[in-house]
């Protein structure tokens, strides 16, 4: 039986001598969405920073294809992109060098393609000025533009439609659409309705 792309088992994880989840089981295969729910403060993100490998205080086990994320931690960060609840960026840094930047990191180069996608996000006339000088849904869409420039099998994605306005959740709908029909992946942190987008299946913590 072929392994699943992520597979959590037996999650748990205390915080505060409170239990925020345990025994906790997550299985995600290519061309699927696990959208994560739960009220404020049920551990939403702190088991997106154990998926991702960020945080390793918990019990249980993440396997990425069959393997533990500890033993093969270099390919599982190359295939996956991690954006956080805050906007993730460099603020001294403009659009244009936070980009390049980031995919520096990641050992890839970007062409004229950066400019169609600063373009598709909204930040066209904007790349070039200091991130601290834009409001946070621009910052945040300086953010969402590495899903569009440096593909990954696997998103995990943590509130990504905070301080973003109608026809930037539209785009980001799409934009997961796009990555499942295209053999990738998504974990996603929101109070969203998510109908538009196909193969969602709800996990609830708390």
């Amino acid at each position: 039986m072929a392994e699943h792309l992520l597979q959590a088992n037996k999650l748990c994880c205390e915080r505060e001598r409170r239990i925020l989840f345990r025994d906790l089981d997550i299985a995600l295969d290519i061309g699927e969405v696990v959208q994560i729910e739960g009220a404020n403060g049920s551990g939403k993100t702190t088991l997106l920073r154990v998926l991702t490998g960020i945080s390793d205080a918990y019990e249980g086990e993440v396997l990425w294809s069959g393997q533990s994320i500890k033993k093969v931690r270099a390919e599982y960060q190359l295939n996956m992109h991690y954006l956080g609840h805050a906007a993730g960026i460099k603020s001294t840094l403009t659009a244009e060098e936070n980009l390049r930047w980031y995919a520096a990191l990641t050992g890839r180069q970007l062409d004229e393609t950066l400019w169609e996608v600063l373009a598709r996000v909204g930040l066209r006339g904007y790349e070039d000025v200091p991130c601290y000088t834009l409001s946070a849904g621009q910052q945040r869409r300086v953010n969402l533009a590495r899903l569009y420039l440096l593909p990954a099998k696997l998103w995990i994605l943590d509130e990504p439609f905070t301080a973003i306005d109608k026809s930037g959740v539209a785009a980001i709908e799409q934009l997961m659409s796009d990555q499942v029909k295209s053999g990738g992946a998504v974990i996603v942190t929101t109070h969203q309705d998510l109908s538009s987008v196909a193969n969602v299946r709800k996990v609830s913590l708390g």
